[in-house]
C-alpha cells in the first residue's frame, strides 16, 4: 500500500525506485540467495500451518463460529475447485489445492503493506534493503511452479508408467495409424510436448511474478506523489488489488489442479 516515501527516500525517484526493489540478498549471480524473500515466505508457511493445527485442535462441528467458519468456506470452495476440475481421486488434490491457495494468498497480501514501512523498521536496525512479497520475487512463483511441475512429472510415470510416459513424448499430440508416418512424427511430437509440458510451470511462475511485481511497482509510484493527493489512488489500488492477489492465488491453485488431473489420465484416456 502507499505511503509517503520521505523516511527511506534517496536523492530522487530513480533510486527511491531501485531502493525498493532491491533484495536484500547474499552470494552473486546464479548462486545469489534472497533472504528476505525466504524468511517472509517462510514465517507466513509457519503461520498458517500454526493457525490450521489451532483451529485443528479446537473443531467445534456443531457449532462453527469465527475462524473456523472462515476456513471451513474456504475449504468447501477449493473442494469444489478439485470435484470440477479432476477426474479421478487422489487424496493429495485436495490438501495441495487449500495448501497452495492460502499461502500465495498470504505472500500475495503483504503487498498491501505501506511500501515505506517495513523497509524503515529494518533501516532502524541496519538493514539496507527489504522486499517483503515473496511473490513479487521471480524465485518464488518459479520454485511453487518448479513444485508442481514435479508433481506432475511424478504423477504422470507413476499413472501411465514409464514406457507410458516415453509414449506421451514420441506419439503425442500428433498421432497416425499409419506405421512410416508414425515414426516420420517421432521428431516433432517430442518437440511440441516437450515445449508443451515445460510451457505448465513457466507460464504458471510468470503469470504470477507479473502480476504482483506490476502490482508493487504501482504502489511504489504511488508513494512518490504528494502525501495529501496519494490517499487517493492508493486507496483505490489497494482495494482493486485485493482482487488481484485472490484472483492470482486462485488461478495458480486451479491450473495445478487441472495439470495434475491431466497427469492422471491414461493414454486411452486422451494421451
Amino acid at each position: 500500500m502507499a505511503e509517503s516515501h520521505e523516511a527511506v527516500t534517496g536523492p530522487g525517484p530513480v533510486e527511491y525506485i531501485q531502493h525498493h526493489l532491491h533484495n536484500l540478498s547474499i552470494g552473486e549471480g546464479f548462486w545469489t540467495f534472497h533472504l528476505d524473500t525466504f524468511f517472509f515466505a517462510a514465517i507466513l508457511a509457519v503461520l498458517l500451518g500454526w493457525v490450521a493445527k489451532k483451529v485443528g485442535d479446537n473443531l467445534d462441528p456443531d457449532n462453527p463460529k469465527g475462524l473456523q467458519n472462515f476456513l471451513e468456506i474456504i475449504l468447501e470452495f477449493v473442494e469444489q475447485q478439485v470435484k470440477d476440475a479432476f477426474t479421478g481421486y487422489n487424496p493429495l488434490i485436495g490438501p495441495l489445492a487449500f495448501t497452495l491457495f492460502m499461502w500465495i494468498f498470504l505472500m500475495n497480501a503483504m503487498d498491501l503493506v505501506p511500501v515505506d514501512l517495513m523497509p524503515w523498521l529494518a533501516s532502524l536496525i541496519g538493514i539496507p534493503y527489504l522486499k517483503i512479497v515473496p511473490t513479487a520475487n521471480l524465485d518464488t512463483p518459479l520454485a511453487l511452479a518448479g513444485s508442481v511441475f514435479a508433481l506432475i512429472i511424478f504423477f504422470n510415470i507413476k499413472v501411465k508408467g514409464g514406457f507410458g510416459f516415453v509414449k506421451m513424448f514420441l506419439f503425442h499430440p500428433f498421432a497416425s495409424n499409419n506405421i512410416i508416418a508414425k515414426i516420420l512424427l517421432i521428431p516433432v511430437n517430442i518437440v511440441m510436448t516437450t515445449v508443451e509440458e515445460l510451457a505448465k510451470p513457466t507460464s504458471m511462475g510468470l503469470r504470477l511474478f507479473g502480476n504482483m511485481f506490476a502490482g508493487e511497482l504501482i504502489f511504489i509510484l504511488i508513494a512518490l506523489l504528494p502525501w495529501w493527493i496519494q490517499w487517493m489512488p492508493g486507496g483505490l489500488w489497494a482495494i482493486f488489488h485485493v482482487l488481484i492477489i485472490s484472483l492470482q492465488a486462485f488461478i495458480f491453485m486451479l491450473l495445478t489442479i487441472v495439470y495434475l488431473s491431466l497427469a492422471h489420465q491414461t493414454l486411452d484416456d486422451g494421451h
